[in-house]
């Protein structure tokens, strides 16, 4: 369930990113309103993935995959250029996010070092 809501919050990002490209400098009332909607939408997945996926996997996975897709937007609707350069950064950006998912033991545990307690709630916890 949490990739699943990691992945929604991909698909939300890129599209507000999107809606902000044409939203021209917010001088577009529908895609700026658009853009906004998506990112708290995006933002919100995000989230609630973090409740099962370490921040650094899911924030890396998020910007990185979201990096991706939005390159090939940029080229497939608007026109911009992948030069070999663009396409040899977004290669190492996705072999980074990879690399961090193979790392041992990094899925589905927080990444808090031993013997440290967090609060769970708004409510303040005494120290022993």
């Amino acid at each position: 369930m949490h990739w699943f809501l990691l992945f929604m919050a991909i698909a939300a990002e890129v599209a507000g990113t999107t809606f902000m490209k044409l939203s021209a400098g917010f001088t577009k009332l529908v895609p700026s309103i658009l853009l906004v909607v998506c990112y708290l939408v995006s933002l919100s997945m995000l989230n609630l993935a973090l409740k099962g996926i370490p921040v650094s996997v899911a924030y890396a996975i998020w910007s990185g995959v979201g990096t991706a897709f939005v390159v090939g937007i940029g080229w497939a609707l608007f026109g911009e250029q992948i030069t070999a350069f663009k396409a040899v950064c977004i290669v190492l950006i996705i072999a980074g996010v990879v690399g961090l998912n193979l790392r041992e033991g990094s899925h589905g545990k927080t990444d808090i070092p031993r013997g440290q307690e967090v609060a769970t709630d708004i409510t303040v916890q005494k120290e022993k």
